[in-house]
């Protein structure tokens, strides 16, 4: 019986997910996009900003990405941020499109390391918007122009882009971790969905509402800081990206699964208690999976029959997410969730042992503030 009505609460559990995820992925695909100005005069000025550290595998399709964009009025800015690697080199490589090469500092006490590239980067820029752009996201050649488009004529402080994948038939996709999942099923006006694969914000907000960068020096995810500020001001628009956008990334498996580390534990608050609320909720969506095999047996007949509905409400909730995120496989990766499922509540559990023993790591740095200091929902 009891096993009954925890399925029962699991096929509540999907039910309400599902439900919430088809009305949040409605609102966040852009139906149509406004056209942008033809006058050259009008339109303002944009510093896209890269914070590098070691990225010899994805500068060069980045950067050539960017370099042929069509907005005009573009500045082009990449920090190497103390690589070991031949990522410096990569980028000066590049010197001649107008890229602009700028030499990491050392990283002040107080500061995550990509958050103190991220000021510095700030520092540099001089248009009116600043695109912040992970090395491992990828532009199509209008996307910058969609992204102006949004924030001119919708007077938005910040545009936040989720990337889709293009590049399906990979283990890095088909097992892709649930951190941009979560963002999305979870937002709302106060906690808005956002993503540091591509930001657009006003360089004027950043200035006058965290002195660039320096009040966010210790979050894990400054964008969802600066997102909810602009939000409350109803000047924040969030998207899931499509054709038109043209926004995609590619990022390898093990540096999701070291994110996911990183951001699962704040993205609970920091709070312990929180955190195993996560858990549980996880543990409740994965039973109904581990009940069906015990199907096969008459006397289990009821409970299978009620766990094999659960499962199918989350799998369906699942193939919904991927089917618009992912351009092809979207059904395969569906049918993966118990895996999926899995390996997110490993993740989770990782992320707060590595935070209660001080072992999370960013980019090969230690971060070594609490996980209260550096959560993300505040």
């Amino acid at each position: 019986m009891t096993l009954i009505l925890i399925l029962f609460g699991s096929s509540i559990l999907g039910i309400v997910l599902g439900g919430r995820l088809i009305l949040l992925l409605r609102r966040f695909t852009p139906r149509s996009l406004p056209p942008l100005s033809g006058n050259l005069d009008e339109l303002p000025t944009v510093s896209v900003c890269i914070p590098a550290r070691n990225e010899t595998h994805a500068m060069t399709q980045c950067l050539e990405r960017v370099v042929a964009t069509s907005y005009p009025k573009l500045e082009i800015i990449v920090l190497d941020d103390g690589s070991a690697d031949n990522t410096s080199i990569l980028i000066k490589s590049f010197a001649h499109a107008g890229v602009r090469f700028v030499e990491g500092k050392p990283l002040p006490e107080g500061w995550l390391g990509k958050n103190h590239a991220l000021q510095t980067l700030y520092g540099e820029a001089s248009g009116q918007y600043i695109l912040f752009l992970d090395v491992d996201t990828h532009l199509s050649p209008q996307s910058i122009d969609q992204l102006m488009a949004i924030a001119v004529v919708e007077e938005a402080q910040m545009v936040s882009i989720l990337p889709t994948r293009d590049d399906t038939w990979r283990g890095s996709v088909l097992f892709a971790t649930l951190r941009h999942f979560w963002s999305v099923i979870t937002h709302t006006r106060h906690h808005p969905a956002a993503t540091s694969s591509a930001w657009l914000v006003q360089k004027d907000m950043l200035d006058q509402e965290f002195e660039g960068l320096r009040k966010l020096r210790a979050k894990v995810a400054p964008e969802l800081a600066a997102a909810r500020t602009a939000s409350i001001d109803h000047k924040y628009r969030f998207f899931i990206s499509t054709s038109t956008l043209g926004v995609s990334y590619e990022k390898k498996w093990l540096s999701q699964c070291e994110t996911s580390i990183r951001l699962l534990y704040p993205f609970f608050g920091g709070r312990i208690i929180f955190a195993l609320l996560g858990v549980l909720l996880l543990t409740i969506a994965l039973i109904p999976f581990l009940v069906v095999p015990f199907g096969l047996f008459t006397e289990w007949q009821l409970v299978h029959t009620a766990a094999l509905i659960a499962a199918c409400i989350f799998l369906l909730t699942y193939v919904l997410y991927v089917a618009r995120i992912w351009k092809n496989g979207w059904l395969i990766g569906g049918l993966l969730f118990p895996i999926i499922l899995t390996q997110e509540l490993c993740l989770l559990l990782q992320s707060i042992y590595a935070y209660a023993t001080h072992t999370v790591t960013w980019k090969g740095r230690p971060i070594t503030f609490t996980a209260r200091d550096t959560a993300i929902k505040q």
